[in-house]
């Protein structure tokens, strides 16, 4: 459909302006979903063109982010109608925007479990859970970490398209860069060997993406991560098959407060998600 349509009930969907993204964040907020402090700037900087926003009489009245990953890969977020206005069909609408934006691209989602069913029937399989873990953070030593900005950014943007399956640079450009947050980087020969970042939110600290070659160099990068947040409440979305991100959680003594079912309208990207300790986003990927 094209985004800027209206029907007769004076209901119109439409591409979101930047500022109107901070909009998109606060209805999160009130979901419940804790989103970061400065995920708006970041997320709008992934794809512009990628955020809708549905009107009621000139009234926001709904939104969504169908961010596209150059042209093979998308990923749908931030879904949300406003209370007064549900019930409606006016998220159906917002649905058919971003998917037609998107196209014929794999399009991934991370979607409560609850509403499987309902995604399957969009054409939606199940490839894992990912489940957030909550715990606290705790002053720790790590050797061998440095900050994002010692290293040349293409090193960092090369490395995270191995694990992300596409290439992000301008998203990763506002999320290593971003206020109150810490983006580290384990080095060995001046190789990198994992990243990860920490960002503030609502409520505590999240940390996203956690990358790494191995379960070692992962377990240096959290708890470099975590200390930078001491007695903070700290949250990592960990990928279920990945058995060592999993004992990670464990090992910190993180418990688990939430899951989400990743889903793909294709086959799951052919990244390896044994590298892959912390997922970036819910709404992103």
């Amino acid at each position: 459909m094209n985004p800027s349509s209206a029907n007769a009930t004076g209901y119109t969907v439409r591409r979101m302006a930047r500022g109107e993204v901070d909009l998109a964040l606060e209805w999160a907020a009130a979901e419940g979903w804790n989103p970061g402090l400065h995920d708006a700037q970041c997320f709008h900087a992934a794809d512009p063109d990628g955020f809708f926003i549905g009107e009621y009489d000139g009234e926001p009245a709904g939104c969504m982010s169908a961010v596209a990953y150059g042209e093979a890969l998308g990923f749908i977020g931030l879904y949300i109608v406003a209370p007064a206005f549900r019930g409606r069909g006016f998220g159906l609408r917002l649905w058919q925007a971003g998917i037609a934006y998107l196209g014929d691209r794999n399009i991934g989602l991370d979607g409560v479990v609850s509403q499987q069913a309902n995604y399957r029937r969009s054409g939606f399989q199940l490839a894992y859970r990912n489940v957030r873990f909550q715990g606290v953070g705790k002053a720790h030593e790590a050797a061998g970490v440095v900050e994002a900005s010692a290293v040349p950014f293409q090193h960092l943007a090369d490395y995270d398209a191995q694990l992300f399956s596409a290439a992000r640079p301008q998203f990763l450009t506002q999320w290593f860069d971003q206020p109150e947050g810490a983006a580290l980087v384990a080095l060995k020969g001046g190789c990198v060997r994992g990243y990860g970042v920490l960002r503030a939110c609502r409520s505590g600290y999240k940390i996203g993406p956690l990358f790494a070659d191995d379960a070692n160099i992962a377990d240096d990068l959290y708890r470099a991560l975590a200390a930078c947040a001491p007695g903070e409440t700290v949250f990592l979305d960990v990928p279920e098959p990945n058995d060592h991100a999993m004992a990670l959680a464990a090992r910190h003594g993180m418990t688990s407060v939430f899951e989400t079912a990743r889903m793909y309208t294709k086959a799951p990207p052919a990244i390896p998600v044994d590298r892959v300790f912390g997922v970036t986003s819910f709404e992103l990927g």
